[in-house]
């Protein structure tokens, strides 16, 4: 049986492959010095009370560990594809949720004071759709909706960011609302307190 599933999973990647072409010259590119002063921009517009050297290193961690989880995930395929290699255990790691939680995780290593850290999740209650999940920064005290979706899986290792409200291509909605909704309050206020998320 699991042969049998191997093999499907396999010519699901080559009917993929057609969807999308590797990268010829390997791994996405790191972000530039222009890149993290717009996303700089971005953050600190998010109010007065955020403080400019948060904003600044918020946006610089977030380009650089996005480029340091494309290299540690081997990314060198558009994301649907990678999800199928991760799914059939040729890569480690670079589905949405781990670029989430490990993007969160770094993030949140910085104790900012003026920042929030928001995890979400979009295309739950879609049957045809893929689930999709993002880390959100917003001000401090300010909700996910408020705040700038940072998502480096989209765009294979290259991060996108984008306003929330802005960002029409997902319906996200709180990660703790979506697990609630799967699993029950209990139990995801459990997964929730023992995830550290």
């Amino acid at each position: 049986m699991q042969l049998f599933v191997r093999f499907f999973a396999f010519l699901g990647l080559v009917a993929l492959a057609a969807c999308g072409t590797p990268r010829p010259d390997g791994p996405p590119p790191p972000g530039t010095a222009r890149d993290v002063a717009r996303l700089e921009q971005a953050i600190l517009a998010l109010g007065p009370e955020v403080d400019p050297e948060e904003a600044h290193r918020a946006a610089r961690i977030s380009y650089e560990h996005t480029h340091r989880l494309a290299l540690e995930y081997q990314i060198t395929d558009p994301p649907i594809i990678h999800n199928t290699k991760v799914n059939m255990g040729v890569k480690p790691r670079g589905l949405c949720w781990h670029w989430a939680k490990d993007m969160e995780t770094r993030l949140k290593q910085e104790d900012f004071q003026t920042l929030d850290l928001h995890r979400a999740i979009a295309n739950a209650k879609n049957p045809i759709l893929l689930e999709h999940s993002t880390v959100i920064i917003s001000r401090g005290g300010d909700t996910m909706y408020d705040g700038i979706v940072l998502d480096p899986w989209r765009e294979g290792g290259v991060l996108f960011w984008s306003p929330t409200r802005d960002d029409h291509r997902y319906i996200w909605h709180p990660r703790a609302e979506i697990l609630a909704w799967k699993l029950g309050h209990d139990r995801a206020q459990q997964l929730l307190a023992t995830s550290g998320n």
